[in-house]
């Protein structure tokens, strides 16, 4: 049985204690009527309860047995109730008592409860943020976990919808895939639903399709999980300067956030952060709500890249020709990461700071490979933020491609890129955090400083 079915199990018996009460009391107080009105309700529910239980377990289950007894044990009581002879009130509840916890026994050892999971990731590249749980869950005898990708639009720069994405067929090949337009959510009704994206309708770029923003899906489960796609710096809980908790505050004021269940971050430090900046929006009074929601765990980002290998990666053919020198000996990779926020903070400045590392990479090309990933929104932002921007970035693409000097990573794999690679450049990002668990250089690049004339 689903657990969220056993859930009703629980009230039909907590409702038999409450009738069992009343029996006691209205026979205390002499009054016939009243409690042989009270038996009949518990016989009726008790057939309800038998009924539920064969529509899910099937016939000649141990626990209707136990329910049969009861509703014997129930007339009987009545009989007497009414009957010259009468019944004491003591006698009455201890008979019902001990019956109503034979029924709640059997259901918890007879009922086998079967928990139904469900991730909804949107991008195939950040299924990393919720892979291992999804395995751990999946693992589980008595849980089903089901990975159901959803679609999500570009958007225009009126904010109307663009084009829809699905990316279901981009997920590795053992995690099975379930069809957003097959299953039945109402019906299905799944005990805890993932997310990783909670931005529902503020996102200026990119939007889930509406039927999976947070507030509607909170209609459709008991536990509305929110695990964010990203990681942060870490916070230092010593120096949180108002400039600091103003970048963190984008990230933690989303509906998303508030209107899960649950949220886990990477870090208690980072909890600390989202329950200070939920407080001071919400109020005082909100602090210990927030301290139960905000789960501060880790992210599913730091374990899946600790257990990848090099070794264990499949690189293209047309990577690896470029990675090895004409000797065989493999090149340094430096992989080359350029992020939406810089786009959008520093404009032109940023496109010829692209222009120009492409251009030292290009003269260093037989000596070290570059594996250039830059985000997969770029496009679609430029295109509905800055569409000025977008054809010149797009030429800057083309051209790299063209040339085949380097690598061009656009595949949903970001973490391959992570583990192939030996050193990173680029702009500050969730990428250079994970760097850092993997103790591999860093070099953050300054769009301030171009090394070319001219480009």
């Amino acid at each position: 049985m689903r657990k969220y079915k056993f859930k009703q199990v629980e009230k039909y018996i907590e409702l038999f204690r409450k009738l069992n009460e009343g029996v006691y009391e209205e026979l205390k107080n002499d009054n016939l009527a009243k409690c042989s009105e009270y038996l009949q309700i518990a016989q009726q529910r008790a057939i309800d309860l038998g009924t539920l239980i064969e529509d899910s377990e099937g016939l000649e289950h141990p626990t209707v047995g136990v329910l049969e007894q009861f509703c014997e044990e129930l007339y009987q009581i009545n009989e007497e109730v009414l009957s010259e002879r009468g019944l004491s009130p003591d006698s009455a509840k201890l008979r019902l008592d001990s019956i109503v916890n034979k029924i709640d026994n059997s259901a918890n050892s007879e009922i086998k409860q079967q928990k139904l999971v469900v991730f909804l990731p949107y991008k195939a590249s950040m299924w990393d943020s919720l892979e291992s749980v999804w395995m751990a869950l999946d693992a589980e005898e008595d849980t089903t976990a089901l990975v159901i990708p959803i679609p999500y639009f570009d958007k225009n720069p009126d904010g109307s919808m663009k084009e829809m994405h699905y990316e279901g067929n981009d997920y590795p090949d053992n995690v099975p895939i379930t069809s957003f337009e097959e299953f039945d959510f109402e019906g299905a009704h799944p005990d805890e639903i993932y997310i990783h994206n909670p931005y529902d309708d503020m996102n200026f770029v990119t939007s889930v399709h509406p039927f999976f923003y947070t507030e509607n899906l909170k209609k459709y489960t008991d536990k509305l999980i929110y695990i964010p796609y990203f990681v942060l710096a870490e916070p230092d809980l010593d120096n949180l300067t108002d400039e600091v908790i103003e970048n963190y505050r984008g990230f933690v004021l989303t509906k998303g956030v508030v209107n899960s269940h649950e949220v886990r971050v990477q870090s208690e430090a980072m909890k600390k952060v989202y329950v200070m900046i939920l407080t001071e929006h919400f109020g005082a009074d909100t602090r210990a709500a927030w301290e139960d929601r905000i789960k501060g765990t880790g992210s599913p980002k730091f374990e899946k890249i600790k257990r990848m290998k090099r070794e264990e990666q499949e690189i293209p053919e047309d990577w690896l020709r470029l990675m090895k020198k004409p000797d065989g000996s493999m090149k340094k990779v430096i992989l080359y990461n350029t992020s939406v926020v810089s786009l959008l903070n520093q404009e032109q400045k940023m496109i010829d700071k692209i222009k120009d590392a492409l251009e030292v990479f290009k003269e260093c090309k037989d000596d070290v490979t570059l594996l250039w990933r830059p985000h997969p929104l770029i496009k679609a932002t430029l295109d509905s933020m800055i569409p000025e921007l977008a054809k010149q970035y797009e030429e800057i693409v083309r051209t790299y491609r063209a040339e085949g000097w380097g690598i061009y990573d656009d595949t949903p794999d970001m973490d391959r890129a992570i583990i192939i690679s030996d050193a990173y450049y680029g702009d500050s990002s969730s990428i250079v955090q994970l760097y850092e668990t993997l103790e591999k250089p860093i070099m953050i690049q300054n769009v301030d400083v171009l090394e070319k004339e001219g480009v």
